[in-house]
């Protein structure tokens, strides 16, 4: 996850600049760099690795000026090297960025017809030469920036400087977070409240679609339709925290909501939207997977059941046969591995005790074994022959979200490089569903809009003593997990089915009283997921039907529908993980529980 921070000061503010940074450092980068004005003109300092590389690079060239932005990056579009670092600038703009911005190659083909020239490989990069463009026909610096971001398709936020107007900040946020902070004597931007802790205690967030104009210590923020928008600002304790709920009011929320930007940067990690195509995965791993004779996943809780949806992925696109169990049974079940067996284990912390032990009883019988991990340094990651990282960045509410969606991201580009290493995908397959997955994040931001319905729905929910989820395919493991998340943190007792199984002894459990929640996306098993939901409804079940608009539309009256949006049936796992999350929590709430600390429950399982 990206770091941003942004000062219009009243000193040399590089130097203050790194320090914020290094607040940045838990979310992970790759290379950093700073920008300011100097003499009304744009300078910057960038270097790959950690901020001391970029320390000594101001050593050696000192910075000064007192309005600057800086950006410690992890890399998506392009290596990690001086040039693709941030700030990205021409001579009349500078800006730092998170997120990613899909319709980046459109937008450089365009300004690269109108003269511009580019200096990276980064898809950040035409963020600089849209507002300089935009700036060269004539518009303010504030309408230029709020024009070009118009016209950003993506998930991102953007902190600007420009030639010639010392103390203007301007920032624009949408899918990936953005805070203003406000001083006595400066203003500034950053990624959190924890980056702007050292600076200021009062922050506000910009909302989907905000801009800000920071000019010294005014501040200006101008909604998605460009009206003038008051956010609150917040008093943030965040310098005593290692990372701030970004004005949520549980971290679980926060997380939900930072689905859009640590998928992306996931997504990312695996895919070259230049293709689109599968980077390289890992050494080793390609090969793993044409011998493979069998794929053995386990994991634990909610990373057992991403790696359930992995399952199915890997059937269907790799023609992979795959068995899968928790690790507490496969660890003492003495299993029978085959030759040229591959194992694939699933953990948010890296340090689960019964997915570790698994590991090393798969290596002990002479698998090839892969982890998908959140941390890096983990002993799961440390032990295994090929890590896959998911970059959800740290995840404080015990209850998994974000975690979740991005083992999901990884495992799907997982599968689509399985599909083509085993000759059952095409270069044409790979592309489409390539394509299809670089969209999630813009369709997670969408549906997160919908969270004042859901919420409502949710109230309705918390009602009940007994919920049952089912669904068909990749949405049974999601029933597995949307059950999981609602008795996890609103102790509501819940089960989740696969919907052909329903007829063969839950449906003794239906009546006016017990909910079911339907996760019916309109793919190839949406007709027999409606009729089992028929089943139900002829037993005076309430059922509440999660599908997209035409799945809706088909099934006829329910008691209630949350409508997420339409995509490749390839990715609607990733996407309908957000309904149950967000069910979970708003029932939670009207529970009146403990959200981010349920009883009883920690977020690493480092014992038996």
């Amino acid at each position: 996850m990206c770091g941003i921070v942004g000062i219009a000061g009243v000193r040399d503010v590089a130097p203050v600049l790194v320090e914020a940074l290094r607040r940045l450092e838990y979310r992970g980068y790759d290379s950093a760099g700073v920008a300011t004005l100097v003499a009304g003109k744009i300078d910057r300092r960038r270097a790959p690795g950690k901020l001391s590389q970029l320390a000594a690079v101001l050593q050696q060239q000192p910075l000064p000026g007192k309005t600057g932005i800086g950006h410690t990056r992890w890399a998506t579009h392009g290596a990690p090297t001086e040039a693709n670092a941030h700030p990205h600038a021409t001579a009349r703009v500078a800006i730092v960025h998170n997120g990613i911005i899909e319709n980046f190659r459109e937008l450089k083909a365009e300004l690269a017809a109108k003269g511009h020239a580019f200096e990276s490989q980064t898809d950040s990069e035409v963020a600089a030469h849209l507002i300089s463009q935009c700036l060269d026909d004539g518009l303010a610096p504030a309408e230029a920036a709020k024009t070009a971001v118009a016209r950003l398709t993506g998930a991102y936020s953007i902190a600007m400087i420009f030639q010639d107007h010392e103390g203007l900040l301007v920032g624009a946020r949408k899918g990936s977070p953005l805070a203003v902070g406000y001083g006595e004597t400066e203003s500034y931007l950053g990624s959190d409240a924890f980056a702007l802790a050292p600076f200021t205690n009062r922050v506000a967030y910009l909302e989907e679609g905000d801009v800000a104009v920071i000019q010294g210590i005014d501040v200006a923020i101008f909604d998605a339709a460009g009206r003038p928008a008051n956010r609150e600002i917040t008093i943030t304790s965040a310098s005593t925290q290692l990372v701030d709920k970004a004005g949520h009011a549980h971290f679980m929320a926060k997380e939900i909501h930072e689905q859009p930007e640590v998928i992306g940067y996931t997504l990312a990690h695996y895919l070259d939207p230049a293709g689109p195509n599968v980077r390289h995965l890992g050494v080793g791993l390609r090969e793993a997977l044409k011998k493979a004779s069998r794929l053995t996943i386990t994991a634990c809780g909610t990373a057992f059941y991403a790696g359930l949806v992995g399952k199915y992925w890997f059937e269907k696109l790799g023609r992979l046969a795959v068995e899968i169990d928790v690790a507490s049974e496969l660890r003492y079940r003495n299993p029978v591995y085959p030759k040229d067996g591959a194992a694939l284990f699933v953990s948010q912390s890296g340090e689960t005790a019964d997915t570790l032990a698994a590991l090393r009883d798969a290596k002990a019988n002479g698998q090839t074994t892969i982890a998908v991990v959140n941390v890096p340094e983990s002993s799961i990651a440390r032990e295994a022959d090929i890590v896959l990282p998911t970059l959800a960045g740290p995840e404080i509410g015990v209850a998994s979200t974000k975690a979740f969606t991005c083992q999901l991201a990884a495992l799907a580009s997982f599968a689509i490089a399985a599909g083509v290493a085993r000759g059952n995908l095409s270069e044409i397959d790979e592309q489409r569903l390539c394509a299809s997955l670089l969209e999630a994040p813009r369709h997670i931001a969408a549906f997160l809009k919908q969270e004042a319905q859901i919420k409502a729905v949710a109230e309705e929910v918390a009602k009940a003593r007994d919920v049952l989820y089912m669904g068909r395919g990749a949405s049974y493991p999601l029933a597995l997990e949307g059950a999981l998340k609602l008795k996890e943190i609103s102790y509501i007792h819940a089960e989740g089915y696969a919907a052909g199984e329903m007829k063969h002894g839950p449906i003794a459990l239906i009546d006016e009283d017990v909910p079911i929640i339907v996760i019916a996306p309109h793919d190839v098993h949406f007709e027999k997921t409606i009729s089992n939901m028929q089943e139900v409804m002829a037993r005076g079940g309430k059922v509440l039907l999660i599908s997209d608009c035409d799945g809706i539309a088909k099934a006829g009256n329910v008691w209630r529908s949350i409508e997420v949006p339409k995509t490749n049936a390839f990715v609607t796992p990733i996407l309908y993980a957000l309904p149950v999350q967000l069910l979970a929590y708003h029932a939670a709430l009207a529970k009146g529980t403990d959200v981010d600390q349920p009883r009883n429950l920690a977020k690493s399982v480092t014992v038996e």
